[in-house]
């Protein structure tokens, strides 16, 4: 069984490796693209050309979200997404990548939506969309937080992990104590 366990440690790496080179070639399609709008003339379709980078930009920033979440849920903490605790943090950490992500293609919709009016429509969907995450997001921690009072300990192991990664169990960045 642990074989197995390992082979699944093996796989998450390499779909964090695949996250991140997606990650890293729409950062360089979204730099190209600005860098092509900068260099033509600066006029309204080099902004929706910016607009259009932003909103790629804003797609790696998701992917390499992702991989460094599996990377570090997955690959260095060996964690099980089983209790309360753990699937708090995991989905707090994606939840809060793709609200991001999404308020910021509702904001390349609403700017798209000046040429075409019809594209406000897709615009309020997302800002809908985002609103809908969020109070979902917020209920789902609200109602968790009750149930990790059950197992206080899978919280202090979770904590404990955090060393691991090298940050403060309060999630604090690390501290330089060398001074």
């Amino acid at each position: 069984m642990k074989k197995i366990l390992a082979l699944y440690s093996v796989v998450h790496a390499v779909m964090a490796l695949l996250f991140a080179g997606a990650a890293l070639m729409l950062t360089v399609i979204a730099a190209r693209t600005a860098w092509a709008a900068f260099t033509a003339d600066l006029d309204r379709s080099s902004a929706a050309a910016i607009i259009e980078a932003l909103g790629t930009l804003a797609s790696a920033v998701v992917a390499l979200q992702i991989s460094q979440t599996i990377a570090e849920e997955e690959v260095v903490r060996d964690a099980h997404i089983s209790g309360p605790t753990r699937v708090r943090r995991f989905l707090s950490r994606f939840l809060t990548v793709l609200v991001v992500a999404l308020a910021v293609e509702a904001l390349v919709a609403t700017f798209k939506a000046q040429k075409e009016p019809v594209e406000l429509l897709y615009a309020a969907a997302l800002v809908g969309g985002v609103g809908l995450l969020l109070a979902g997001w917020g209920a789902f921690v609200r109602f968790n937080t009750e149930a990790e009072k059950l197992e206080p300990e899978a919280m202090a192991e979770a904590k404990g992990e955090d060393a691991k990664l090298g940050a403060d169990p309060s999630g604090a960045p690390p501290s330089d104590d060398r001074a």
